[in-house]
């Protein structure tokens, strides 16, 4: 079974969406045996809570419950325990190299899978609605991309 960890800065508005579009879209695909997906942030900030309500509201549109889910801080111990860690922007990309030491072919940036392009996930916190719907729809394409890759990947 492959690993994921999507992350981002606390881990309450974009990780913890990518999370629940990776775990309904790998469901749908009847993959769900093949991969385990979490959600971290670079920073403790968060830790415990729940995700930011902008982006329950847009994934409850959609058709998914990312309410259970809680904030925390990416460990040291997830370098042995994730095979893929995807950061959000290319900041956290750098924290994940830097900071944490994890091996350059573990880390990927969520944009690079995205079929119109782009650098950074942008972060909607403290925007409206509209905001969190964009972080949507760039996760949802770009995610149905990285699991073309992981199924490569398998081969």
């Amino acid at each position: 079974m492959k690993k994921i960890l999507f992350v981002c800065l606390g881990n309450i508005c974009r990780s913890p969406l990518a999370q629940g579009i990776f775990e309904k879209k790998i469901a749908d695909r009847g993959l769900s045996g093949k991969y385990y997906a979490d959600s971290a942030g670079i920073s403790a900030y968060h830790e415990g809570e729940r995700p930011h309500i902008g982006s329950i509201r847009v994934a409850r549109e959609k058709g998914i419950d990312i309410e259970k889910q809680r904030s925390r801080p990416v460990r040291y111990s997830d370098r042995h325990e994730f095979d893929y860690f995807v950061a959000m922007d290319r900041s956290n990309y750098h924290a994940l190299l830097t900071d944490f030491a994890l091996p350059p072919e573990k880390v990927l940036l969520m944009r690079d899978f995205d079929p119109q392009g782009g650098d950074d996930v942008p972060d909607p916190w403290g925007k409206n609605h509209a905001a969190f719907l964009e972080v949507y729809a760039i996760l949802d394409r770009s995610i149905e991309k990285f699991i073309d890759f992981l199924e490569k990947d398998r081969t």
